[in-house]
């Protein structure tokens, strides 16, 4: 699987892209803060967030299509707060068959306003991770005082992501081999299938543990102390990049 199937990031030269990653992070987590604060049927600011949102991602040259593209991935998980439509009292609008459950006027404004906070942070995070590179947003987020084990794991789980995908990649490119049929479709029933699928996550999750041993004493070797440390500091304000330079 090639790197640019997973990375998020859309290179650029916009002042968005530019703009220091640990004041865009910042921002970022204020405007999601904001966005979640607002009190529901609140039509006007939400209306006013998306502009705002549409603005930066005009600035940012990185298309609104993919944003939008991207954020409605979201949208399926939005569904497990259906049930506030049923258990907000209000004004009843419906009852489903059977009558045990009412679907009020408030539960339903309640639930539209979830997904559409909802929607606009997705956005924000997906405009933000199309501008920055992510090394950068680690970098950022260590400087603004997060917790280096929190960072480390994060940049680990970023960076052998593509690995583990190759392996998985593989492990499908030898199942394939192996079940062929000439003149017809190969593999077995159904049954066949997930009994293979469950050997295959088995097999991958053996091969992960085994390569993160070894990767882990390597470092060690290496002096590695869970603190990643960069050659050259950026002082706030510079308009340049790290995963860039």
């Amino acid at each position: 699987m090639h790197i640019n199937a997973l990375d998020s990031y859309r290179p650029g030269r916009s002042r968005v892209h530019r703009l220091d990653p640990r004041v865009k992070l910042p921002l970022t987590l204020l405007f999601i803060l904001s966005v979640a604060l607002m009190p529901d049927r609140s039509w006007v600011a939400f209306g006013l967030s998306q502009g705002l949102l549409l603005l930066v991602t005009f600035l940012s040259g990185v298309g609104a299509g993919l944003v939008q593209r991207r954020s409605a991935v979201a949208l399926p998980f939005t569904l497990a707060a259906l049930t506030v439509i049923f258990a907000t009292p209000g004004h009843p609008l419906w009852t489903l068959p059977g009558g045990l459950l009412t679907v009020t006027d408030a539960g339903l404004w309640r639930f539209l306003s979830i997904v559409i906070r909802s929607y606009l942070s997705v956005q924000a995070a997906v405009l933000l991770a199309a501008t920055t590179p992510f090394p950068d947003l680690l970098w950022a987020a260590r400087a603004l005082r997060v917790p280096r084990t929190l960072v480390a794991v994060s940049g680990f789980l970023y960076r052998y992501l593509f690995v583990l995908a190759d392996e998985a990649q593989r492990l499908l490119r030898a199942r394939e081999a192996r079940s062929a049929a000439p003149g017809g479709r190969g593999g077995g029933s159904v049954v066949w299938r997930a009994r293979v699928t469950g050997a295959m996550a088995g097999s991958l999750f053996i091969r992960s543990y085994e390569r993160s041993e070894r990767i882990y004493a390597a470092m060690l070797a290496r002096g590695y102390d869970g603190e990643v440390r960069l050659l050259k500091y950026q002082p706030l304000g510079e308009e340049a990049s790290l995963g860039e330079g």
